[in-house]
């Protein structure tokens, strides 16, 4: 059974950066279709970017273009989101989700219903 694991979240200040990780147990990430999506306090799940099995094609909603970037590494089972210039806008819990196969990179990356496994989330807390 694959499970997903998220780490990196932290506490920054306005502008500053962290990097989140993602990996699995029991299964590997290289044929899995992923995102990462974060829930802020009060707000319904958003997917924030997304990336396709071999990590050729990457997404990213408005609010984050430019500021962070999502990349794999098949040799090392990771997914990572490089967040820069966070606001407390980034505030929240981030998680990252695996889709069976490809496809869900196609068709609507962004909704949650399409991924298959889910990590427990990593805190992401920006604030002066």
């Amino acid at each position: 059974q694959l499970q997903v694991v998220e780490s990196g979240g932290g506490s920054v200040q306005p502008g500053g950066s962290l990097r989140l990780s993602c990996t699995s147990t029991g299964r590997r990430l290289e044929y899995h279709a992923a995102a990462w999506f974060r829930q802020a306090p009060g707000k319904e799940r958003e997917g924030v970017s997304c990336i396709n099995a071999p990590g050729g094609s990457t997404e990213y909603i408005e609010a984050v273009k430019g500021r962070f970037t999502v990349s794999r590494d098949h040799a090392k089972n990771m997914i990572w989101l490089q967040m820069n210039n966070l606001g407390p806008e980034d505030t929240g819990v981030y998680y990252c989700a695996l889709a069976e196969g490809d496809h869900a990179h196609y068709s609507g990356c962004y909704r949650p219903d399409k991924y298959n496994y889910w990590g427990q989330g990593t805190q992401v807390t920006v604030s002066a």
